[in-house]
C-alpha cells in the first residue's frame, strides 16, 4: 500500500481524535473560506469523535454517522440563519423598484395608449396605466423591472 497505507494506519491509530482533527480542520477552513458549510461539517466530524470515544463502532459506521449529522445539519443551519437574520430598517433597500409601490408621483408625460412617465428623483421611468394627461397625480402598483403599474391617485 505505500505511503497512502501508512497514513490511513496513522488516521485509524488516532480513534476518535482523528474526527476531533477533522473537525477543527474544517472550523480552520471555515475561517478562510467564511459562509460554506464547513463549520457544520466540522460539527458533525467532532460529534462523532465524540460519540467514538463512548461507543466503539466500526469506521464504517463512524462514516454513515458523520453523514447524517452532515446532512442533518443544513436544515438545521437554515433554520438557524433565518432566525440570526435581524430585521433590517430598509428592508427595500436593494428591491428599489418595489419600495415605490404605494408612492404618488406627478406623470412628466400623459399616459397615451397606456404608456407614460413620471421622474422620481433624477430618473425617467416607463408607466402604464389608464390615460391620464400629463401633470396627473398617480400612484404605483405595482413594479416589474424598470416599468411601474399606477392608477389615478385620490
Amino acid at each position: 500500500m505505500g505511503n497512502n497505507g501508512s497514513l490511513l494506519a496513522m488516521i485509524a491509530a488516532l480513534g476518535p481524535w482523528s474526527w476531533i482533527i477533522a473537525g477543527a480542520v474544517l472550523f480552520g477552513l471555515e475561517l478562510a473560506v467564511p459562509g460554506a458549510f464547513m463549520m457544520w461539517l466540522g460539527i458533525a466530524a467532532v460529534l462523532v469523535g465524540v460519540i467514538s470515544f463512548a461507543i466503539d463502532w466500526s469506521w464504517q459506521w463512524q462514516c454513515i454517522a458523520f453523514a447524517v449529522f452532515a446532512l442533518a445539519s443544513v436544515p438545521l443551519w437554515r433554520r438557524f440563519a433565518l432566525k440570526v437574520e435581524p430585521d433590517s430598517e430598509a428592508p427595500l433597500l436593494n428591491r428599489r423598484t418595489q419600495a415605490l409601490i404605494g408612492r404618488v408621483f406627478t406623470l412628466e408625460k400623459p399616459i397615451v395608449d397606456g404608456i407614460g412617465t413620471v421622474r422620481i428623483d433624477d430618473t425617467i421611468w416607463r408607466v402604464r396605466g389608464s390615460d391620464q394627461p400629463a401633470g396627473s397625480r398617480v400612484r404605483v402598483t405595482q413594479a416589474d423591472g424598470a416599468n411601474l403599474a399606477v392608477e389615478p391617485a385620490a
